[in-house]
């Protein structure tokens, strides 16, 4: 498994080095700058609320269930998103790191391990949806184009893999939950690992549907706020690419991205879809490649801060030994949601 991340880091290295070699390093700075300082800092702030409004959508997994501020899931959805982003890791590190920081709040391990499953899966459905509409803008806005079958071929691959990780998730296989745990105690520990608690902590969720409903929504929006940032950074940029178009590019880029999946922070995927999907709506390649560069950028900016802060908060604690909340040491909202709930005879609803 790591060997294959090493290999897809180094050749998604390698294609974005070639791309922007091929533009010219001065081209590409070009584009940077005129976005400027002060445009750059609106890019930044613009993403920050959407972490946040992402961040809310997983706390609504836990709303009426765990008296936890939203804001305890906004910065573990922080560090979701930095991990991912900002250190060479594949988005499942990102995802590992998140459910981490959530628990160092103070909300129980086994919850953090279990909510990070669902809204992960509850993103995905989102983001199959802001996909699928972006091949709706794309036949309607480019109906000449001969990208749209492959993309809808792709999509429905990533649709066919949703519905088994729900149907996994749902009714739960042991090979899976044994795989599961084993991966879990390597990079959580033993606190957030009980294949038990998390088990139960998911269905708990599913049981609530509205709540995964309402996440789901919620990162919907989150996505089409996506392209709404795009169209606003490339105006920032001097490129007046309309709206609809440039949520295309970025309904499919992130679509592209997520079957690269294993590449960290999609290195090379992320260069070489833009400088394609521009270009079906006419802006050159030394425009996209700028535009990816100011999303790492961004994705620095946010991520580097963030996770110093999180090292702090890991470094106090080891000084003081002690270890994440476990799993049956809270109960959310009187309600037991975990494998320490299950051994004390609580039933889950």
């Amino acid at each position: 498994m790591r060997a294959l991340v090493f290999i897809g880091l180094v050749a998604g290295l390698a294609l974005g080095t070639v791309l922007v070699l091929s533009q010219g390093i001065g081209n590409v700075w070009h584009g940077i700058a005129l976005l400027g300082v002060g445009g750059f800092a609106v890019v930044v702030a613009f993403h920050l609320v959407l972490i946040g409004l992402m961040g809310g959508a997983w706390w609504t997994l836990a709303r009426g269930r765990d008296g936890r501020a939203p804001q305890r899931f906004a910065w573990g959805r922080l560090i979701r998103d930095s991990g991912s982003e900002a250190l060479p890791l594949s988005q499942i590190g990102g995802y590992v790191l998140g459910a981490r920081a959530l628990a160092l709040t103070g909300v129980r391990g086994a919850f953090a391990a279990a909510s990070t499953v669902v809204d992960v899966t509850a993103e995905l459905v989102a983001q199959l949806l802001y996909t699928l509409l972006g091949l709706l803008l794309l036949r309607g806005l480019r109906p000449e184009t001969p990208y749209v079958w492959p993309i809808l071929l792709a999509v429905a691959g990533m649709g066919l893999l949703t519905a088994l990780f729900m149907a996994v998730q749902r009714r739960g296989f042991g090979w899976a939950e044994r795989v599961g745990l084993r991966l879990s105690q390597e990079f959580l520990g033993r606190a957030l690992s009980a294949a038990g608690a998390v088990q139960e902590g998911i269905h708990a969720i599913y049981g609530r549907p509205w709540a995964v409903a309402t996440a789901v929504a919620l990162h919907f929006t989150a996505w089409m706020l996506s392209g709404v940032e795009t169209w606003a950074t490339l105006h920032l940029m001097g490129t007046p690419l309309g709206l609809w178009q440039a949520m295309t590019v970025d309904s499919l880029l992130y679509g592209l991205r997520s079957l690269a999946f294993m590449i960290p922070n999609a290195i090379g995927v992320q260069e070489g879809a833009l400088v394609l999907l521009g270009g079906i709506f006419g802006v050159g390649p030394a425009t996209t490649l700028a535009l990816s560069l100011i999303k790492r950028a961004r994705d620095l900016a946010i991520g580097v801060p963030a996770l110093l802060a999180w090292q702090a908060m890991e470094g106090r604690r080891a000084w003081r030994g002690r270890d994440v909340p476990s799993a049956g040491t809270r109960q959310l909202g009187g309600d037991a949601m975990g494998a320490g709930d299950a051994a004390t005879g609580r039933s889950v609803k």
